[in-house]
């Protein structure tokens, strides 16, 4: 009942997640992210875990797509799961489990993937991933966010909308972006309002105060 993309960018070597759902704060469970390690969602029936240890796992150095079986192995849920990631390298890996509901897929490319389920179509995914292709020249947040809306102007959520969540982190441990909209009657839009009072000169002024562990 989601629809995500999990990226790195090569240029900035940031990692992100951006998500919407027809559901309560789908931010809330399923997106994950470290620094310098890489990003995460697990949706559809979602288990946290499999986000959670994903980033563990690659953080120790295991490579993407043996991890994500591992994992998926170890969950007797697997079937209902859909989860994906990216590493720093830019490898990807994706998991749709045979009983997600229709339609549900997901592409994986160098530097990012797409996946969702219960979708109005295929056309969903196949946006966004062309929509982040083709958007080089915008900074990677509003890259992220091209890709989510492209993906709901093509169907999206075949129920609705109700929550849409950005999470992006740089060289610290805290995040450089953590936006969630939980819980409105157009949820993109209202992220990408969000995302730009982010980039007000107060805003960035405060951020570029803030402590850095060196």
């Amino acid at each position: 009942m989601t629809f995500s993309i999990v990226a790195k960018d090569a240029d900035t070597n940031l990692v992100g997640v951006a998500i919407a759902s027809k559901f309560l704060a789908a931010g809330a469970y399923c997106i994950h992210g470290a620094s310098m390690v890489g990003a995460a969602s697990s949706q559809a029936k979602a288990n946290p875990f499999l986000g959670m240890d994903g980033i563990k796992g690659m953080a120790e150095g295991e490579a993407v797509e043996p991890l994500l079986a591992r994992l998926a192995e170890g969950d007797e849920g697997r079937d209902m799961r859909q989860v994906h990631m990216v590493d720093m390298a830019g490898n990807s890996a994706a998991w749709t489990g045979a009983a997600c509901v229709d339609w549900a897929g997901h592409e994986t490319h160098t530097g990012f993937s797409v996946a969702g389920n219960m979708l109005a179509g295929e056309p969903v995914i196949a946006a966004m991933a062309a929509a982040y292709k083709s958007a080089t020249a915008l900074s990677f947040p509003l890259r992220l966010l091209a890709a989510m809306e492209a993906g709901e102007a093509a169907g999206g959520d075949k129920r609705g909308k109700q929550s849409a969540a950005l999470y992006i982190v740089g060289d610290q441990a805290y995040a450089d972006c953590d936006l969630r909209v939980d819980d409105h009657s157009d949820p993109l839009p209202e992220l990408r309002r969000l995302f730009d009072l982010t980039q007000s000169e107060r805003m960035l002024d405060f951020r570029a105060q803030m402590p850095r562990r060196d």
